[in-house]
């Protein structure tokens, strides 16, 4: 089969296509035959070489996927083939087959092209575990997103708003428009100086009640100490060790100096929280996604969760869509086609 093949850590182009041998579904697994896959920015931190939890190359990134289940594993159900659906994989999206947990499985509407579909499931897991499991954001309260033009920022807007609360969202400037179009009450520029000052201003002076912050270093201070009694800090990213294409150990060494560690005393003393989120790490923990994979089914189906496909690639363009997603250009998910829909 054609796969993506992350060769060696490196710039986008280390990125190549290659033939690889096809999966094979082991007991509780799918084969899905993939039409679209997601491009997540922590596919580009496994390209650098700063992603812990990825296999070393070479080998196929790729967290989740849309497409048709090809076959199941031993004791499967066998209904389950010809179906459209979208899934989380654990790594190998980047190809024409991928292997899934057939529990993670969320149907694909048939009103849903594949492409939207590979925006969903880590995406709109992430916001869901970061908004609704961590946050508990509640009607009234205010939320800060960082990176919110991005797929997990519109999707945590997306929750957040359903939710009732109101919603502070950073980007560049040229993004602001987007972020008001998709519910974002007040947009920032995430660079601006005067940042905190104008979000403690939204607030009346008070804080806000949750921060979603996937930028790691000083970035987490700051986002700490914006929050009220009560708040809540939810990190699931560390986008500030990547400053450019290549590996740039200046800037992970900053990042690891700069994040802060919170001790308990001074946690109850402030009556604050700070919650991680990390979706491999309950993959490994429960075996599935179910957490995650039934509330997103759900919210699609209430019209909560909508995709929000920035552009598109062919796989062979793969390191063109890493590259794009470095220079800041998305609005919503960059997604790879693998095959017509």
């Amino acid at each position: 089969m054609r796969a993506l093949v992350l060769t060696r850590h490196g710039a986008p182009d280390v990125l190549r296509i290659e033939d690889r041998p096809e999966p094979k579904a082991s007991a509780g697994e799918v084969v899905i035959r993939v039409h679209a896959a997601g491009v997540n920015f922590a596919d580009l931190q496994a390209r650098l070489g700063l992603y812990p939890d990825a296999p070393k190359p070479p080998c196929v990134v790729g967290y989740e996927v849309a497409g048709i289940v090809d076959s199941v594993g031993p004791g499967g159900d066998t209904k389950l083939v010809g179906t459209r659906v979208m899934a989380p994989t654990r790594f190998g999206g980047y190809a024409e087959l991928a292997l899934a947990k057939a529990r993670d499985l969320i149907p694909l509407p048939e009103t849903m092209s594949y492409a939207e579909g590979a925006a969903i499931p880590v995406v709109a897991g992430t916001a869901y575990e970061a908004v609704v499991k961590q946050g508990s954001i509640e009607e009234g309260e205010i939320c800060v997103i960082h990176g919110a033009a991005g797929g997990v920022g519109l999707a945590a807007v997306q929750i957040a708003k359903a939710r009732g609360a109101k919603v502070v969202g950073t980007a560049s400037p040229g993004k602001h428009a987007a972020l008001r179009e998709h519910g974002v009450d007040l947009p920032l520029d995430g660079q601006d100086p005067d940042l905190a000052r104008k979000i403690r201003d939204f607030s009346k002076g008070h804080g806000v009640d949750v921060v979603l912050d996937s930028r790691a270093g000083a970035g987490f201070r700051e986002s700490y100490a914006l929050l009220r009694a009560g708040g809540r800090l939810i990190v699931y990213g560390a986008s500030s060790v990547s400053t450019g294409n290549t590996r740039d150990l200046f800037a992970a060494a900053k990042m690891w100096v700069t994040t802060p560690s919170y001790g308990a005393l001074p946690l109850m003393q402030e009556s604050k929280s700070v919650c991680g989120v990390n979706l491999l790490k309950l993959w490994d923990d429960q075996g599935h996604l179910e957490r995650v994979a039934k509330p997103i089914t759900k919210l699609m189906a209430d019209g909560v969760v909508k995709p929000v496909v920035g552009k598109t690639f062919p796989l062979e363009e793969g390191s063109a869509a890493h590259q794009y997603i470095h220079d800041r250009k998305n609005i919503g998910k960059v997604v790879l086609v693998v095959r017509g829909d």
